[in-house]
């Protein structure tokens, strides 16, 4: 997710060596990048936020900063903060498109992280005019469906996902969920299994593994080879 924001951002920073030792958004932007690549999403959040604190309001950069500190607060689970900065980053010009819609759709993601469903799919609904071609979001609106306890949307998103990506593990995963939200097993166990193939040594598809488990059948898996139902 945040994609295009973290390319702009990357793009404007130092191309090369350490980060200096100075404070300015250029270094603390450094910073942040170095941070995120190590893993440590919360010190990278702090470093944006710094960076953005440093910067103008009126500077397009600055509501990127805001959005990638959001965007990493959502991996370190801390929705709140998410929240806070990426309502500031969508309260300035400087995001654009694809990059607002990535925004959106974070911000979507903070708010279901606070239980705050209404808000979620209000938000979700706006980013879906500039990243309707993105599988995440319709994997993430189908998942947000699960939650709102409405099977019709939640089937529909679904489909897209899988149209957009039909072999990644996490939508088949996820398509799983909600073939065995509408109560359809036989389904939940074809795509579980897919996603179980597709990403055998890695969480996702060890999670799956286990939810056809659960089901009462041992999984056989193998590599996605047929196209989504």
């Amino acid at each position: 997710m945040i994609f295009a924001i973290a390319a702009a951002i990357a793009a404007a920073a130092p191309a090369s060596g350490a980060c200096p030792d100075l404070v300015t958004p250029d270094a603390l932007v450094c910073r942040a990048l170095e941070a995120q690549k190590d893993g440590k999403a919360e010190d990278a959040a702090q470093s944006f936020e710094e960076a953005a604190k440093a910067s103008s309001d009126k500077d397009p950069r600055t509501a990127r900063m805001w959005a990638a500190a959001g965007n990493l607060w959502i991996t370190a689970n801390q929705p709140g903060k998410a929240a806070v900065d990426l309502d500031k980053a969508l309260a300035m010009p400087g995001l654009e498109a694809e990059q607002r819609g990535e925004a959106l759709l974070d911000r979507a993601r903070a708010a279901e992280a606070q239980d705050d469903l209404k808000t979620a799919r209000a938000k979700a609904t706006e980013a879906a005019a500039s990243i309707a071609e993105d599988p995440f979001y319709w994997y993430f609106s189908a998942a947000l469906a699960i939650r709102e306890n409405d099977s019709a949307t939640a089937q529909a998103a679904i489909g897209k996902a899988l149209t957009l990506a039909p072999s990644d593990p996490a939508i088949l995963f996820e398509a799983g969920h909600v073939a065995d939200f509408v109560g359809d097993d036989e389904e939940a166990r074809s795509y579980w299994m897919r996603a179980a193939g597709n990403d055998p040594n890695g969480p996702i598809g060890k999670a799956a593994a286990k939810a056809v488990e659960m089901l009462g059948v041992t999984p056989t898996v193998k590599t996605d080879t047929q196209p989504p139902k």
